[in-house]
């Protein structure tokens, strides 16, 4: 059993720990929204850390939890890397294991369900152009499953928010990334952008450089709400408002709705007597999604669960529910879009007809 403490941790130690406490999510239930409608999870992540297990059980029993999840697409997060070979080519051990995990969903053992359907993992992008035989490694290890790379660049000049993954300031500027950043596109690899909202501006940027590569701006763009950032939600969310939709107008940059519910965020959920209903949730979630909604329009979002990262602050079909409350004002095909469709294309995910 997974536990973590019931009282507020904005440590460096708490940023970085992502556990969870299976007791305290079971507390709260209820009935599923719209059980049939189909959903792809474009971000997740499995790993077994100290304190903290999130592996293929752990995974399936959330997507047992009953929504309709037909697919789902696995982030790097540094995990198995390959000790064995150079550390350029580490991060190969991380496809490799995810590629055996979606093999066994391609068998049929998950029905018509395919877990890890797609891949994004990690390449260091500053190796410039030397980077381009560490992709085509990534790719002949899972060539019809590897969608794209995640290299972080998450930074602030607030130590207790620095990533644990040794990025630093100014990284999607710097020219040996950017040479790097070039091999994506001709491979037709897209590029995962894990960031803070300070540095939203950069991403843009980055977008306007390379038009022709497509970017996926993850959770919601890092709004962050402790540290140096607690007790200025209004103000950080006029920020953040004004980049985003600055942001939108790059049509090469999608959105994923979802990673709102960290503990860098601020909003203190997982420090709770119980955990958050769906309805307080989408609470939480509303102005941000509306922003992201009407700036980049359902065919550039894609809800994500962000998992097992934001179960620290709420259980799976709690989290899927509070997304459905969200969609409530959506048409058919709008949902449809939020749900899966832009997922499956973004990532060009190859999936049974009867998944559809």
């Amino acid at each position: 059993m997974i536990k973590t403490k019931r009282v507020p941790d904005t440590s460096l130690r708490g940023v970085r720990r992502y556990t969870y406490d299976a007791d305290w999510l079971a507390r709260h239930d209820e009935p599923i929204i719209e059980p049939d409608l189909p959903i792809i999870d474009p971000h997740h992540h499995l790993w077994d850390r100290s304190g903290s297990r999130y592996r293929t059980d752990e995974l399936r029993a959330d997507l047992d939890s009953g929504h309709n999840v037909v697919a789902t697409v696995y982030i790097q997060c540094f995990e198995m890397h390959n000790r064995d070979v150079s550390p350029e080519l580490a991060p190969l051990g991380e496809t490799e294991y995810v590629n055996g995990v979606a093999a066994f969903g391609a068998s049929g053992r998950d029905g018509f369900r395919r877990i890890c359907a797609g891949i994004v993992g990690h390449a260091d992008l500053r190796l410039g152009s030397a980077v381009e035989g560490v992709l085509h490694a990534h790719l002949r290890a899972a060539e019809r499953r590897f969608r794209g790379i995640r290299h972080i660049s998450a930074w602030d000049g607030d130590k207790n928010l620095r990533s644990a993954y040794r990025t630093f300031p100014g990284l999607l500027a710097d020219s040996n990334f950017r040479d790097g950043f070039a091999c994506l596109e001709p491979l037709g690899l897209s590029f995962d952008a894990w960031l803070y909202h300070p540095q939203i501006s950069e991403l843009t940027d980055l977008a306007r450089a390379f038009p022709e590569t497509t970017i996926i701006l993850d959770h919601f763009g890092g709004v962050l709400g402790i540290g140096a950032y607690a007790g200025r939600r209004d103000e950080i969310f006029q920020i953040w408002s004004s980049d985003i939709r600055e942001l939108s107008s790059c049509p090469n940059v999608v959105v994923k709705l979802g990673g709102l519910l960290m503990r860098i965020n601020g909003f203190g959920l997982e420090d709770g007597e119980s955990p958050p209903t769906s309805a307080q949730a989408a609470e939480i979630y509303q102005p941000y999604f509306d922003v992201c909604l009407e700036a980049f329009g359902s065919d550039r979002c894609m809800f994500e669960s962000n998992f097992p990262v934001d179960k620290g602050s709420i259980s799976y079909p709690v989290f899927w529910n509070a997304c459905k409350r969200l969609a409530v004002g959506c048409s058919a095909d709008e949902k449809s879009a939020l749900f899966s469709g832009t997922a499956k294309r973004i990532y060009q995910l190859i999936l049974p007809e009867r998944t559809e």
